[in-house]
């Protein structure tokens, strides 16, 4: 797991000086990210140098070898995430100031009670006139939390905001973390079927297998909202959008290619799951877990080892968690490879190209931010009740005609990227049938 750091350093206003420090740098293994100029004066120079490190001991050494150079001195180097993450990243702000007399009597008594009463006689009222109809609940037990595995819900609350940051910014959702303390099934069901009437969409992250797969098939059936796993379903989806570009560069038709899945985890079957339903005839499985190789047969897949899976595979998905576990031996020419395993991949991309393969790419290029906002705000603008395969299928389908020609994804903080993903979503869901008529009328600005 790599860090970054920002030194602040002073040094001789002199040439050469600042190639002197990127060469000190260099040598000690540390890669330049951001280089600013703090002040300038005759003699000196202030400057903050963002690097690249492995972890807080290689940021130590970095710190001794920059001090050693004649004239530098190391004034403070800090984490950068951990200044990012100084007091949380969420706060809650009211939509419209309140700033007369008038407006407390709108917005609370007397005007709420008649909001209230309201809603209490037609329920359907409530997307409309409170943050319902633009809120999701974001629930772990962090159970499985990144590549960090089961680290418990309380230090999952940072990766938490940081989905929430995402919805307010490419979407203008309200996302609020819900921190689930349990591991079991049924209190963690039960939970969040209590919290749901607060929430227009439930947004599960970072649950261990196989328990995630129950908690989300009984939410579905419990609920009259929009559920989804995004480590199944947002990464299945930018995945294939992912995948379709690739082939698209490389002249496969991925309908008809034979894909391979790696690893049968909560993002693995997830994604093998939705190229198998969305048209894909073959998708061949390797996972030596029994459980999940029944339920990736009881979605179609067709179980294998490793070794048929790369010799018959045109295409191949790797999220086994096992890094270095594809040999180049095993590439065959002309395959796709996408080794999706953080922070160290199945095989290293470039390795895979050399040894055949026609495109690779490792997980650093498939980021499901770009998945979970639009499609949940296309969901919440239709007023869906679930978010089916159509809809997922839309998100892929749209991602992938969005992205240029030499890329896999498009820009993943471009808004307009998430719109459109959204109106792709909005408009599977009216197709095929889960859509709210009612609602979709009721707000032409946002449709809820």
């Amino acid at each position: 797991m790599s860090m970054d750091c920002t030194y602040r350093l002073r040094i001789p206003h002199e040439a050469g000086q600042l190639a002197r420090v990127a060469q000190r740098i260099s040598e000690v293994d540390g890669l330049i990210g951001d280089v600013q100029t703090i002040t300038v004066a005759r003699r000196e120079a202030i400057r903050e140098i963002t690097v690249e490190l492995r972890d807080k001991k290689h940021a130590d050494q970095l710190a001794a070898a920059l001090g050693e150079l004649p004239g530098v001195r190391v004034v403070w180097y800090h984490d950068r995430a951990f200044i990012a993450h100084m007091g949380g990243k969420l706060e809650v702000r009211p939509r419209r100031p309140v700033t007369t007399t008038q407006e407390v009597r709108d917005v609370y008594t007397p005007g709420v009670a008649r909001v209230s009463e309201a809603i209490h006689e037609y329920p359907q009222l409530a997307p409309r006139f409170t943050m319902i109809g633009r809120s999701v609940a974001i629930c772990t037990n962090g159970s499985r939390v990144l590549g960090l595995g089961d680290i418990g819900p309380l230090a999952a609350m940072p990766v938490m905001e940081g989905k929430a940051m995402f919805y307010s910014q490419l979407v203008d959702l309200a996302a609020v973390p819900i921190l689930i303390d349990t591991k079991d099934v049924d209190e963690f069901v039960e939970t969040v079927v209590r919290i749901a009437p607060g929430f227009g969409g439930i947004h599960l992250e970072d649950i261990a297998t196989p328990g995630c797969f129950e908690i989300e098939r009984r939410l579905i059936e419990a609920l009259p909202q929009p559920v989804m796993h995004d480590d199944v379903h947002g990464t299945a989806v930018v995945t294939l959008a992912a995948l379709i570009a690739a082939c698209r560069q490389v002249d496969i038709r991925l309908d008809e290619a034979v894909v391979g899945q790696i690893g049968l985890g909560a993002a693995g079957l997830g994604i093998a799951t939705l190229i198998h339903d969305a048209g894909v005839k073959r998708v061949l499985a390797s996972d030596p877990n029994t459980a999940a190789q029944q339920l990736a047969r009881d979605r179609g897949l067709e179980i294998t080892d490793l070794d048929t899976l790369m010799r018959e595979a045109d295409v191949v998905v790797a999220t086994s968690g096992r890094p270095g576990l594809i040999t180049p031996e095993m590439v065959r020419p002309g395959q796709v490879i996408f080794a999706l395993t953080n922070p160290a991949a199945e095989i290293d991309p470039d390795a895979a190209v050399e040894a055949g393969a026609a495109f690779a790419a490792d997980g650093t290029s498939i980021n499901n931010v770009l998945g979970y906002p639009g499609i949940f705000k296309g969901a919440l603008m239709s007023g869906a009740s679930e978010i089916n395969l159509e809809m997922k299928r839309a998100a892929a389908w749209a991602l992938a005609g969005l992205t240029v020609s030499s890329e896999l994804i498009p820009e993943v903080l471009d808004r307009k990227v998430h719109e459109v993903v959204a109106e792709a979503v909005r408009q599977a869901a009216v197709e095929s049938g889960v859509a709210n008529a009612e609602r979709l009328a009721a707000d032409p600005e946002f449709g809820v």
